[in-house]
C-alpha cells in the first residue's frame, strides 16, 4: 500500500516543532506545544471537551481490534477506581506469533533514518493531543486521578514528555554524521584514503511494563525513545490502567501505517488476570530494551534477570523535606499542604518524611515549636481539603486496596497529627476518596525507624523528629544512599545549611527543591527543563529525560571502503 503520509510531507508539518523541541532542552527554559487548558481543543481537528466525552463512553463495553497478528483471546476487566466497570476488551497475544512480526518491520524503520522517524513520532503525539479530552478519560478511570490532574498530566504534560524523549533521541543519532571521508597521510607513499558509512542501529524490541498510576506521562518517554532510536515497541500495561496505552497504541499502528511503515512496530500486550506476562516477555531474546515503572521489588527482579536487554526502572522510593527555618511560614505550609494532597498522594515525587527540629523552627514572625509546626501542616491540609468539592477535584480516588491498607495502617505507626476522613463523591459514590494522615515519629527511637525509612505509598507522611539540622542532614544522606529518592525538598532560610543540604544531594545524587512557596511543587516536574529522578540513587536507575535515557537504545555501526 502507498503512503499517505510522505516524509517529505511530515517534515514540513513537524520540522519546526522538532527544532523548538531541541531548543527547549538546550536552554531547559519553559516551552509546551499543548495546550493545558480544555478549552483549548475543538479546533483544527482536535475534540472539544463534549466531543471527548462522547468518544470515551463510546469505547465502553467494547472491543479494541488493533489488527495484530497472534491474537488468540480477548481480555480485559478493568474497574475505574470511580466505580465504573469499562467492559473493554483488548487482544491477547501469542508472543511466539507477534514478536517475529514486530522485528519485521525494523530493517525499513532503521533505514528511514533519525529525521523520519522523529516526524513519524511527532505525528503519533499530534493526533493523540488532538484526543487528549478522550485520553484524559482513559487516564481519570484506570488510575483514579481526578479530571483535570487526569487531563494536564495524561494529556500534554505526559506529551511533552514523549516530545521531549523524541528530542533527546534525535540529538544522539545526529552526533555522528552519516558519512566521512577519511584521509591519513603517508609521507612520500600515497595516502590511505577510506570511505565510511556510520548507522544508528536499533538494539531490537522495547518491552514497555506500564504503571497503573500515571500510565502515560511514565510511559511515553520510553515508548517514544525506543521507537525515535529505530526500535519496534511491545506495549504491557499495568492490567488495571489498558485503555490509555491501549488508545496509544492504536493512534502509533494508523500513524505507521500511513506513513508506509509496518504497524507491528508498536503492539499491545494485554494479559488475562493474574497471568503475569511481564516476567516471560521480560527475560525473551528478542527483548532488548526494557522500560519499567513500579514496585522496588520487581524492578530488581527485571535488573538482575533481564540480563539481554538494557533495562530502565523507576522503583520505589523515601523523599524527605527537611523543614529548618522560613522567611514565609504561610506560603510554606501552604505548599506543603497540596503536595502531600495531590492525587491522594499516589505519586513518585510526592513527600513522605517531613524532618523537624525537635526544638522547632524558626519564622518570620518568631519561633514555632515542632508540635507547634505538625499541627499548623495539619490545620492547612484541613483547610485545603475543608471543601469536599475542592477535596475531590484534588484527590481524586484511591487506585486500589493495597493504598486503602496502607493509609488504614499508618495510623497505628505513631501519634496521629491529622486523622484522614472518608469523603463522598457525589458524581462517583463507588469511589474511595480519603485525605491524608500525618503521624507523629520520634527519629531517635528504633521503633519508628522502620516506618519512615520504608516507602508507604499513598496519602500518608511522617513528621519525624530530629536532634537538629545537621542530624536531618544526615538522616536525608542516608535514606537517599539505602532507599532513594525521587524528590528532596527543603525550607531554610540559612545559607550554611541550604550549602549542606544540597552538597548531600549532590553526592548522594537526589533532585533537590528548596524553599517552594509559591505555586511550583516538589513533586511536579516540568518536561524541557525538568529532570524527573536522576538515575543515580536506588530510585531510579534513569532519569526523564536526559542523553543517557536515549543513547543506549541505539548503537552506531560502520561500515568502511577504500576510496
Amino acid at each position: 500500500m502507498a503512503a499517505e503520509l510522505t516524509a517529505h510531507e511530515l517534515i514540513a508539518r513537524h520540522r519546526p516543532t522538532l527544532d523548538q523541541a531541541l531548543e527547549a532542552i538546550r536552554t531547559r527554559a519553559y516551552w509546551s506545544p499543548h495546550p493545558e487548558h480544555p478549552k483549548a481543543y475543538g479546533e483544527n481537528g482536535s475534540l472539544d471537551a463534549a466531543a471527548g466525552k462522547s468518544a470515551f463512553d463510546a469505547l465502553l463495553g467494547t472491543r479494541l481490534d488493533l489488527g495484530q497478528p497472534g491474537t488468540d483471546d480477548w481480555v480485559g476487566g478493568e474497574l475505574s477506581p470511580y466505580g465504573v466497570e469499562l467492559g473493554v476488551t483488548y487482544p491477547h497475544a501469542d508472543a511466539d506469533v507477534l514478536l517475529p512480526a514486530m522485528k519485521a518491520g525494523q530493517r525499513a524503520w532503521r533505514d528511514a533514518g533519525a529525521e523520519t522517524r522523529a516526524v513519524v513520532c511527532l505525528e503519533i503525539l499530534k493526533r493523540i493531543s488532538d484526543r487528549t479530552h478522550e485520553f484524559a478519560h482513559a487516564v481519570m478511570h484506570t488510575s483514579g486521578q481526578a479530571f483535570m490532574m487526569a487531563f494536564q498530566a495524561g494529556g500534554p504534560h505526559a506529551q511533552d514528555r514523549g516530545l521531549e524523549a523524541v528530542a533527546y533521541a534525535y540529538v544522539e543519532q545526529v552526533r555522528t554524521p552519516d558519512t566521512a571521508e577519511w584521509t591519513k597521510p603517508q609521507g612520500k607513499r600515497d595516502p590511505l584514503a577510506l570511505n565510511k558509512r556510520f548507522t544508528p542501529v536499533p538494539r531490537g524490541i522495547a518491552l514497555l511494563i506500564g504503571c497503573n498510576t500515571f500510565p502515560t506521562w511514565n510511559g511515553y518517554p520510553g515508548l517514544f525513545a525506543s521507537l525515535a532510536t529505530g526500535n519496534a515497541v511491545l506495549v504491557k500495561p499495568h492490567p488495571r490502567a489498558v485503555l490509555p496505552l491501549a488508545l496509544t497504541v492504536r493512534v502509533a499502528r494508523d500513524v505507521l501505517t500511513e506513513a508506509g511503515f509496518d504497524p507491528n512496530l508498536v503492539a499491545l500486550a494485554a494479559e488475562r488476570p493474574g497471568e503475569g506476562i511481564a516476567k516471560s516477555l521480560a527475560v525473551r531474546p528478542e527483548i532488548r530494551i526494557i522500560d519499567y515503572t513500579g514496585s522496588a521489588a520487581f524492578g530488581d527482579w527485571l535488573e538482575t534477570n533481564a540480563r539481554q536487554a538494557q533495562v530502565h526502572t523507576e522503583k520505589a522510593g523515601v523523599n524527605t523535606v527537611i523543614v529548618e527555618s522560613t522567611d514565609d511560614y504561610k506560603g510554606m505550609l501552604s505548599n506543603l499542604a497540596f503536595s502531600l494532597s495531590l492525587y491522594s498522594g499516589q505519586m513518585c515525587t510526592t513527600p513522605q518524611n517531613l524532618l523537624i527540629p525537635r526544638d522547632g523552627i524558626s519564622t518570620e514572625d518568631g519561633p514555632r515549636s515542632y508540635d507547634e509546626v505538625v499541627a499548623d501542616l495539619a490545620k492547612s491540609v484541613g483547610g485545603l481539603l475543608g471543601d469536599d468539592a475542592r477535596a475531590n477535584a484534588l484527590l481524586g480516588a484511591i487506585v486500589n486496596p493495597d493504598v486503602k491498607a496502607r493509609l488504614d495502617a499508618a495510623a497505628g505507626l505513631g501519634e496521629v497529627a491529622l486523622v484522614s476522613r472518608e469523603i463522598t463523591n457525589p458524581e462517583f459514590p463507588g469511589a474511595t476518596v480519603r485525605t491524608p494522615v500525618i503521624v507523629k515519629l520520634d527519629g531517635a527511637k528504633p521503633d519508628a525507624e522502620a516506618a519512615y525509612m520504608s516507602e508507604c505509598f499513598g496519602p500518608v507522611s511522617f513528621a519525624v523528629a530530629v536532634d537538629s539540622a545537621a542530624d536531618a542532614v544526615a538522616l536525608l544522606r542516608r535514606t537517599v544512599r539505602e532507599k532513594g529518592a525521587m524528590t528532596v525538598g527543603a525550607y531554610t532560610t540559612s545559607d550554611e545549611v541550604a550549602e549542606a543540604i544540597e552538597e548531600a544531594c549532590l553526592e548522594e545524587c537526589a533532585q533537590l527543591s528548596l524553599n517552594l512557596t509559591g505555586g511550583v511543587y516538589v513533586n511536579q516536574t516540568a518536561a524541557f527543563s525538568d529532570f524527573h529522578g536522576s538515575g543515580g540513587n536506588p530510585a531510579a536507575n534513569s532519569a526523564l529525560c536526559d542523553g543517557a535515557f536515549v543513547a543506549n537504545r541505539f548503537r552506531v555501526v560502520e561500515v568502511r571502503r577504500e576510496a
